[in-house]
């Protein structure tokens, strides 16, 4: 059989005409009276997400970012969306993307059987020496996933040395030093990878984590706000822009980012604490309102008042 009819799609994989309907509305598939059996994948692909609770919208922002970073049509297609803790990434080519941070994940389930060469992924400037970087890269990662940090550092120093333009080198190396707490060399690390790629949202969000922890509130902002003009949808960088504004006492102006959080993370580990201080910071504006209102006076009495009030001549 090379096509399958709507009624044959909704047999096949048990969902209801509603769920087919709901998926072509979101804009997660094309509304069609005949299915391929590629298609028949996708749609099993979208299924397991939206039974793991996976928002259509989190699923429809990926997808346009895998297609932005690695030129892809169909990615749900061309490559192979899992879910990877509260993200989802893409496998192609060996390589594990999360696209819309733009940043290339470890992939432990694929790495004995191909390494990451990322072909299709990564820019065209690293596919001279790709090979080289990405065994440093795992084996790096290797490293540090055994604890042994010295050894990741001398690797991602090296890798760094054979592509001085390989930005998630610089953040990796970063963040060894950031838990090592030596906040000065995370910094200096995490600028170079906005540097080697202005549009790298991880780069921007560990600049604003390090600066935050430097005391450098401003700066740190202005970081998470990079961030979220890359990705509007990155719930951590709302998250801690919330944290950061609050701590500055602009409790507007954190109130707009808990409320961005809690419309990207409903359930999460962090969504019940952000319910929380939106309702913190809505029943402390609500006081601030009723406070100003004791001292308004309406204009007519205020005339009143005043011709009470008027000195004797």
């Amino acid at each position: 059989m090379n096509s399958f009819s709507r009624q044959d799609v909704l047999r096949i994989l048990q969902i209801s005409s509603r769920q087919l309907q709901g998926w072509e509305r979101a804009g997660l598939i094309s509304q069609r009276e005949a299915y391929t059996f590629q298609d028949l994948g996708q749609l099993r692909t979208l299924r397991s997400l939206r039974e793991e609770d996976v928002p259509a919208a989190s699923i429809r922002h990926s997808i346009a970012a895998m297609q932005a970073v690695a030129g892809m049509s169909n990615p749900l297609q061309e490559a192979s969306l899992v879910r990877t803790g509260t993200r989802l990434a893409f496998r192609c080519d060996g390589a594990m993307v999360d696209p819309i941070r733009r940043q290339l994940l470890f992939d432990f389930e694929r790495v004995e059987r191909q390494a990451m060469t990322a072909a299709v992924c990564a820019p065209r400037r690293m596919q001279g020496n790709l090979r080289g970087v990405q065994e440093l890269f795992v084996a790096a990662v290797q490293a540090e996933e055994s604890g042994e940090k010295q050894t990741a550092i001398a690797l991602y120093e090296e890798l760094l040395q054979v592509d001085p333009d390989y930005a998630p080198g610089y953040i990796n190396l970063g963040t060894i030093h950031f838990h090592l707490r030596q906040f000065p060399r995370a910094e200096e690390l995490y600028r170079q990878a906005t540097e080697k790629d202005p549009g790298y949202v991880l780069a921007f969000f560990d600049l604003g984590n390090v600066l935050d922890e430097l005391e450098r509130p401003d700066e740190s902002i202005a970081a998470y706000q990079r961030a979220v003009e890359l990705a509007p949808r990155y719930a951590d960088a709302h998250y801690n822009l919330a944290l950061a504004f609050e701590r500055k006492g602009e409790s507007r102006a954190a109130l707009r980012h808990w409320q961005a959080y809690l419309r990207l993370d409903k359930s999460g580990p962090w969504s019940e604490h952000a319910r929380v201080q939106i309702r913190r910071l809505l029943d402390s504006e609500k006081l601030s309102i009723s406070w100003r209102a004791v001292g308004y006076v309406a204009p007519g009495k205020a005339m009143a008042d005043l011709q009470v009030l008027e000195r004797p001549s």
